[in-house]
């Protein structure tokens, strides 16, 4: 019989000590049945939610050992440890996933806007401009990451419309123009333009972390040119911003400098870290972050530069058509 009393316990099976049957089996909190929603009082329906969560946790666990036992017993005939489901490993499979071999892919990357680029062609020359006159945490921003990205230049706007700044970018052989918008102080967008040509892709920017703000930083910043990481950028619209990303940055990187710049694409999610290599012996290697940091979606990728009335658009997000399925992703 199942019986919720003052203290909500479920008893299976007789009680002990009443001379019915054999010993009572051991006590469980919640019947197959049970369901926390059903209790009215809020205080007690927590409590028994942490109880019911506790309980789980322990049956998870008690599988676990089982299970590793089993495996112990069995030997080398144990059968291979299944993998763990995640959204990464379930991802619907996206048509435009990039295969190395693609003859396509790679005549089209011979022939697009960055081709001078990765032909040693043209050195990367990258305008750090703002949003209408900028405040402190912005400035700040923008005076750290032009410390990241070498050969960059640092221009605060004061009512200069983007659509001027461009032709004299573009007069006075900049390649790339990278704007900081900015709500309430706070540093939320990112628009990248690669000059002269485009394309342009418009990034909603969250998570940003200055220097003085992250814990067990390392010293400042060198000049040398650092090393650039790209990740899971798999598919067409992917290896386009991976692209973008890597025009930003000179050839040859320093490695005596030991830095190294990384944009991490995770379910479309990109984040940006800056760290150093600690080299503690000829085998073992460390990290330290340098900042800033910060993580980026995408929003638009635009043909040409910068032209939010005329311009034609490779890609919108929309949220309502793309987000359907957690396991669909676009980079």
């Amino acid at each position: 019989s199942v019986h919720m009393g003052r203290h909500c316990w479920a008893l299976i099976g007789p009680v002990p000590g009443d001379g019915a049957g054999p010993p009572a089996p051991e006590r469980v909190l919640f019947p197959p049945t049970f369901s926390v929603s059903e209790i009215k009082n809020k205080q007690r329906r927590h409590f028994m939610f942490l109880r019911w969560k506790q309980q789980q946790r322990k049956e998870k666990l008690a599988l676990k050992k089982k299970r590793r036992k089993e495996r112990e017993a069995l030997g080398d005939k144990a059968p291979p440890k299944a993998v763990p489901k995640t959204i990464e490993n379930q991802r619907v499979y996206d048509e435009t996933t990039v295969d190395p071999n693609d003859e396509e892919v790679a005549f089209d990357e011979a022939t697009d806007e960055f081709a001078p680029y990765f032909n040693r062609q043209t050195v990367p020359k990258i305008l750090i401009t703002t949003s209408d006159r900028p405040r402190g945490r912005t400035v700040r921003f923008c005076e750290q990451l032009a410390t990241v990205i070498p050969n960059s230049h640092v221009y605060y706007r004061r009512g200069l419309a983007l659509k001027r700044i461009i032709p004299q970018c573009i007069a006075r052989d900049f390649t790339d123009l990278i704007v900081i918008n900015e709500d309430r102080k706070i540093p939320n967008g990112l628009v990248l333009s690669h000059l002269p040509d485009g394309p342009t892709a418009h990034f909603r920017m969250s998570s940003v972390r200055l220097r003085k703000e992250i814990k067990r930083k390392g010293k400042e910043p060198t000049e040398h040119v650092p090393e650039v990481i790209l990740n899971n950028f798999t598919t067409r619209l992917g290896h386009s911003i991976g692209r973008m990303f890597a025009a930003l940055f000179p050839h040859n990187p320093q490695f005596i400098g030991r830095q190294v710049a990384t944009f991490h694409n995770q379910r479309d999610y990109i984040f940006f870290r800056f760290h150093r290599y600690i080299f503690k012996s000829e085998k073992k290697v460390g990290i330290q972050e340098l900042g800033p940091r910060f993580t980026l979606k995408l929003r638009s990728l635009q043909k040409g530069t910068f032209d939010s009335k005329f311009g034609e658009y490779e890609w919108i997000h929309k949220r309502r058509e793309m987000d359907r399925s957690r396991r669909k992703f676009h980079l």
